[in-house]
């Protein structure tokens, strides 16, 4: 018997042949991990493609060890890998790569961890499973090759698998911080009063006259009999009184406060569920949804910011659990999978489960053998792809707009939603997309009847859509109305805002202080030293970082070029706005959700709760503000500077920029009354602003459309982008000219560049790029695609280009 293994590299060919023993014939699949030699010396665990007796031409090493006794890879999940390889143009081994948890895909490198909390204690495990665990706990972490030496055995991945499943050891890459839940203070009566009615009595004859304290104990009873814990938020909000009448009746010892671990909800989604019950908007598109699925594989399901189309998906999905399906709820950001997560399981129970980088190795083996079972509801972002489901019934892309859902690097670079679409077809499943702004594919998609689509016109219980205002900057800064970074009906809204009792979200889609330092007398400018860009400066950390490499530096004082001390900060972050509003409100509280404050899920998380239970009046962001937060108390959003949205040079940019106001300013009056948004721009008459303003829909997408069409870009036509790279700048170029002309050949002026990119070097590599600009046509993009791989092996062929690289991307984002 043969077997042919795919391994997780990047490699050639998409699998490799090897000879099974007779003593291990029996337990081999498609689908089981074996163990196998590659190379001289190097030992990887493989995936069974294919099991057969067919002799190759050439001598075959054996497989060392069948690693499972069930499958642990699906032929729907090989199915997909397949597609993924040959759509991406990429090997299979990196989609293995991409897609098994480091777990699943040892190999002779994967570093070992002693786990300290397992003990000292090994009575319990076998001689080779002793000798190993002694072997960690005196030396800590060492490699699978270090195994093999010190067990004298060629054959250690099933020694190595049983410590992991009893916890002696980890896999270096499962040792990541996992997500804490979050935190909220809570209030409870002190102890002698939560069982003692008497004393507690004397207590209510204590406070009778003092009126605030009298109502802050009578609302605390009446919300202890309608929940098991009390929220310190809740409590002071029900009560109309303030925290320091708190403060005295914990002094008192009548209440104690205690953090409680809670999970983000969304407020008005949890009376809803509660309640059971459809507004009548989302029994419609529920409805539509149904009938739409009748002949339509995938729908889109438009919805405005508000509009409740998470609870329309909670009623789609009981349908399915009812049938004995599963569904996988695709998020573009793990971030917002904690928020949904909690207000799911009221409904389903244990029934829903969160698949993401950052959990265990027990919790991981767990999921994905629940997923094979046939786990109902599975969550997660793009990864959740490829977890093995046993009977896929729908698939629910929520966001499907966001950019997050395209892989970037490494390859595969894939995108969740295209993929979803190809995953469904594999088992006859349903695709829903959701979003309130639909990218232009998405939305064609629907005009050439390909998709259906279902609208949900109205916020959820009959509210608004806030009110957008644009503010010229030119004309405020010609009549001297600037206040900094703030015009002034912006700081005037800001201040009646927070006078009111209402919380503001500021948004700049810009990190840092100041993206450029440069010296007023000669220009020289802060660069990073390994990458084609300038330094941002950093007031909180006080130096000049690459937001490509990391690289930093200290700032300059003097100008290193001329000698000036003139060196002053061009631009503006979200660290600059922060600052600016100390000065000009120095009483508010104000937080920061970018990357740098946002960097581990712990401090993302104390930021939302800080704002939710309105410890913040002020939330200054970038992007991240942007996606599907929901805070009941945001009477404002502030867009500090919306030219740089519409002016990034991008055929996207455009439809990027409509998203992002449109996502950010429905942030705004959620819950009570109409919100404002204040979008700043010198050129607020841009096409894509004046639609945002007047919430034209339609307007955009016919124009946009219409400029797609003209010239020829998505959706109209289909790209593959080809980035050449080498640490040499000559090279790259001569390179990236070859291959240009050999692609032109046959292509002709399909074939655009290769040009010098925006930013021409990132981590010492220089770049060119060549764009693919294709008609839709299966034949020639699927000809196209092996015509790139051939000649890109062909150019490495040449004298001098053995070392370039060729990052094929397709349909990039």
């Amino acid at each position: 018997m043969f077997v042919d293994v795919v391994l997780p590299l990047a490699l050639p060919k998409p699998t490799y042949t090897y000879a099974v023993p007779d003593g291990l014939a029996e337990m081999v699949q498609s689908g089981v991990r074996v163990e196998v030699q590659f190379g001289k010396n190097k030992i990887y665990s493989g995936i069974v493609v294919r099991a057969h007796f067919e002799q190759p031409a050439y001598n075959t090493k054996p497989i060392l060890s069948v690693l499972d006794s069930v499958i642990v890879v699906t032929q729907e999940q090989l199915a997909l890998w397949q597609w993924l390889s040959n759509y991406y143009c990429c090997t299979l081994g990196e989609v293995m790569l991409a897609a098994l948890p480091a777990h699943l895909k040892l190999n002779s490198e994967t570093m070992l961890v002693f786990n300290p909390a397992y003990g000292e204690d090994f009575s319990d495990l076998d001689s080779d499973g002793y000798l190993l665990a002694e072997a960690l706990l005196l030396q800590e972490s060492f490699s699978l090759d270090t195994v093999r030496k010190i067990l004298n055995k060629k054959t250690v991945f099933p020694t190595v698998q049983q410590l992991l499943a009893k916890g002696v050891l980890f896999l270096r890459e499962d040792l990541q911080d996992k997500f804490k839940a979050r935190k909220q203070v809570a209030v409870r009566l002190a102890a002698p009063y939560q069982t003692d009615q008497a004393a507690l009595r004397r207590v209510f004859e204590q406070v009778d006259k003092l009126e605030r304290q009298l109502e802050l104990l009578m609302s605390y009873m009446h919300l202890s009999k309608q929940a098991a814990s009390v929220l310190k938020s809740a409590l002071l909000q029900k009560a109309d009184v303030s925290d320091s009448t708190l403060r005295t009746m914990v002094k008192k010892g009548v209440f104690e406060l205690y953090d409680l671990e809670v999970s983000r909800i969304a407020g008005y989604e949890d009376d809803l569920l509660e309640a059971g019950g459809l507004s009548g908007a989302q029994t419609a598109a529920y409805q539509a949804i149904n009938t739409q699925f009748d002949d339509k594989q995938v729908v889109l399901l438009h919805g405005v910011t508000g509009s409740g189309k998470t609870r329309v998906y909670i009623e789609l999905m009981r349908d399915v659990i009812k049938k004995g399906g599963q569904v996988l709820y695709l998020l573009p950001e793990i971030g917002l999978t904690t928020q949904l997560i909690s207000r799911l399981q009221k409904v389903m129970g244990d029934d829903i489960s969160v698949y993401h980088s950052k959990i265990g190795y027990n919790e991981r083996v767990e999921l994905w053998r629940s997923a094979f079972l046939g786990k109902s509801v599975l969550m997660g972002a793009r990864s959740a792809l490829f977890l093995p489901f046993k009977k896929l019934d729908l698939i629910i892309v929520d966001e499907e707009h966001d950019p997050s859902f395209k892989q970037n690097d490494p390859a595969p670079r894939y995108h969740a939603r295209d993929t979803a679409v190809y995953l469904a077809g594999l088992y006859q499943a349903k695709v829903l997309l959701g979003t309130a702004t639909p990218s232009l594919e998405s939305y064609y998609n629907v005009q050439q009847g390909k998709y259906g689509l279902v609208n949900l016109t109205e916020r959820f219980g009959g509210l608004a859509m806030p009110e957008i205002q644009p503010i010229d900057l030119k004309v405020q800064q010609k009549t001297k109305q600037m206040e900094g970074v703030f015009s002034k009906p912006l700081l005037d809204a800001l201040k009646q805002s927070i006078e009111q009792g209402e919380q503001v979200i500021l948004f700049q889609n810009r990190r840092g202080y100041a993206p450029i330092m440069e010296c007023q007398v000669c220009g020289w400018n802060a660069t990073c030293k390994d990458c084609d860009v300038s330094l941002t400066y950093h007031k909180f950390s006080n130096s000049l970082r690459c937001h490509y490499c990391g690289y930093r530096i200290e700032p300059q004082v003097v100008c290193p070029a001329c000698g000036s001390g003139k060196i002053g900060m061009l631009g503006f972050g979200t660290e600059k706005i922060e600052d600016d509003l100390k000065v000009f409100l120095p009483t508010v509280r104000i937080g920061r959700l970018d990357m740098d404050t946002a960097s581990t899920k712990n401090n993302l998380t104390t930021i939302l709760t800080d704002f939710e239970e309105k410890r913040l009046d002020i939330l200054v962001g970038t992007q991240m503000v942007t996606k599907g937060l929901d805070f009941d108390n945001v009477g404002l959003v502030g867009v500090i500077g919306a030219d740089q949205l519409v002016r990034f040079p991008d055929f996207r940019a455009g439809e990027r920029a409509y998203q992002l106001l449109t996502q950010v300013a429905g942030r705004s009056g959620r819950h009570r009354k109409k919100g404002l948004v204040m979008v700043q721009a010198y050129n607020p008459g841009h096409p894509v602003i004046k639609e945002v303003v007047s919430n034209d829909f339609e307007g955009f997408m016919a124009r946009e459309l219409r400029e797609r069409a003209d010239f020829f870009y998505p959706p109209y036509s289909r790209l593959i982008s080809l980035r050449v790279r080498h640490k040499d700048e000559r090279v790259a170029a001569a390179a990236a000219d070859y291959l240009g002309k050999i692609l032109r050949v046959k292509l002709g002026k399909r074939v655009l560049g290769p040009v010098v990119p925006q930013i021409a070097r990132i981590r010492t590599y220089y770049y060119q790029d060549i764009l693919l600009k294709l008609e839709k046509s299966a034949q020639l993009i699927q000809d196209t695609k092996m015509m790139v791989q051939y000649n890109t092996t062909l150019m490495q062929g040449v004298s001098g280009f053995s070392q370039v690289q060729v990052i094929v991307d397709v349909d990039p984002a």
